[in-house]
């Protein structure tokens, strides 16, 4: 299981995921804190909104900049098999699917904050 993980990560880009991963972490630590202490101020609730969009777009941002590599070098090389840009494809959808997943685990918090006042 650990490894499995692992490799999601790595498999996905380690830049783009293993930053999503600790936006995800730190905006978790952020809604316990917020759930427990009460921020009249409510800068830890803006931040977490603000984190939870720049997870989202973050994830979108390396999905583009994988595209943009694989796609060059496809016009590079000419014929690629079917297989190579399924897998290539795969690749590059799985750091846009984990900050979408991200953005909703922390959007789901949000909700309990709000529901929570």
């Amino acid at each position: 299981m650990k490894f499995l993980i692992i490799d999601f990560l790595n498999e996905g880009g380690p830049l783009f995921m293993y930053t999503t991963l600790a936006i995800l972490i730190t905006c978790l630590i952020l809604i316990v804190k917020e759930y427990i202490t009460k921020d009249e101020s409510k800068k830890t609730f803006n931040t977490i909104k603000s984190l939870s969009l720049f997870v989202l777009v973050w994830g979108f941002l390396g999905s583009l900049i994988g595209l943009t590599g694989a796609f060059d070098a496809i016009s590079m090389q000419g014929n690629v098999s079917p297989e190579i840009l399924a897998a290539g494809l795969k690749i590059a959808l799985l750091s846009p699917i984990f900050g979408t997943l991200s953005f909703l685990i922390v959007r789901i918090g949000i909700l309990l904050l709000q529901l929570k006042k």
